[in-house]
């Protein structure tokens, strides 16, 4: 085996053609080449969660036939959010081994390297929901039987307090959608009107693809007016996190000047889904205030920050208010206490 073959390659030299997503931080795409630097050590995850890349990796065969296959795979990742290479060596040898075992002829049944596999996962409901809802778009097949009855329900049609009634992946298909101007304008309509349950559930979906602004606006307005209930609020901070930028950042300051700014839902939402914010200093610092608070503690700070860190767009913007003379003297202790 070649000492620079990657698993990209050895997939694609056995004629599959292969898509990645990120299941970890959202469920999005990740391009080829993207992740090829990534499996090369060129470049660091753009997606880190828990020292580890939450990947489902999309197997097509060029035949007709072929049905897709769908790998769950985390790789290991080191302090600066690149490949520890020996995570993705184990499965190339298995692959190899059984490629070389395999009749001549034959194509090899790569599905059992993943058998009894320490790098293999099951990721939770609601992603395997939105992960199916944006791969039905890219294979472009129907969207599932939940869908009709969910979208009539944000159509108002069924009446708002008939929600739990609503699959969960028919939300997750309206959300993959809510770029198409039909469906924009239902899920705009119906945020105002929407009970709890159904908004949560609708923010969980929305924080997987970049917002049209009548649906980021409207979701702001609801902040606005949740602003003081913790748990709504923290969702639709998730539900905000791939906003314009300048909606995004007024909304995340809003929550950190909030009541609710050291709820770990508050923070996990914003660490966990809008951590592109952190990039403008007075939102970071916000956080890092919010989150060195003396009812937060020390061992949240130590993995909020430890996680974040291994972001590289993020290293520079967050050590630099940590180590600005201007932040608190709480901050400071904190960020000295995780050091030590």
């Amino acid at each position: 085996m070649s000492e620079t073959l990657t698993l990209t390659e050895f997939l694609e030299n056995t004629g599959a053609s292969l898509s990645f997503y990120d299941v970890g931080r959202r469920v999005t795409a990740i391009g080829r080449d993207e992740f090829l630097a990534f499996e090369k050590t060129e470049a660091s995850y753009p997606y880190p969660l828990q020292k580890k890349a939450w990947l489902a990796v999309l197997q097509q065969r060029p035949t007709a036939l072929a049905e897709p296959v769908i790998w769950f795979i985390r790789f290991d990742l080191d302090e600066q959010g690149k490949l520890v290479q020996a995570t993705r060596d184990y499965f190339l040898h298995r692959f190899v081994e059984l490629a070389a075992e395999a009749a001549d002829g034959n194509t090899p049944d790569l599905g059992a390297a993943l058998e009894d596999n320490p790098y293999t996962f099951k990721p939770r409901e609601d992603k395997l929901a939105n992960l199916n809802a944006q791969l039905g778009l890219q294979l472009k097949k129907a969207p599932s039987q939940y869908f009709e009855h969910a979208k009539a329900y944000f159509a108002g049609s069924v009446g708002w307090d008939q929600w739990a009634f609503v699959g969960y992946q028919g939300i997750a298909d309206l959300a993959a959608r809510a770029n198409e101007a039909e469906i924009a304008e239902l899920l705009t309509q119906a945020i105002p009107h929407l009970p709890n349950e159904p908004l949560v559930a609708l923010c969980q979906c929305l924080e997987n693809l970049v917002l049209p602004n009548s649906i980021a606006k409207e979701l702001a307005r609801k902040l606005d007016l949740e602003i003081t209930n913790a748990p709504i609020l923290a969702a639709l901070v998730r539900g905000l996190s791939q906003a314009p930028e300048a909606q995004r950042n007024e909304a995340i300051l809003k929550a950190l000047s909030s009541e609710h700014a050291s709820d770990p839902e508050v923070l996990a939402a914003i660490g966990g889904r809008a951590w592109e914010s952190m990039k403008d200093a007075n939102v970071a610092l916000a956080y890092l205030e919010a989150l060195a608070d003396k009812n937060v503690e020390q061992a949240i700070f130590n993995h909020c920050i430890s996680d974040l860190l291994r972001i590289s767009t993020l290293q520079q913007p967050l050590l630099a208010v940590m180590r600005d003379p201007k932040r608190s003297d709480q901050l400071a202790h904190a960020f000295q206490a995780m050091l030590g």
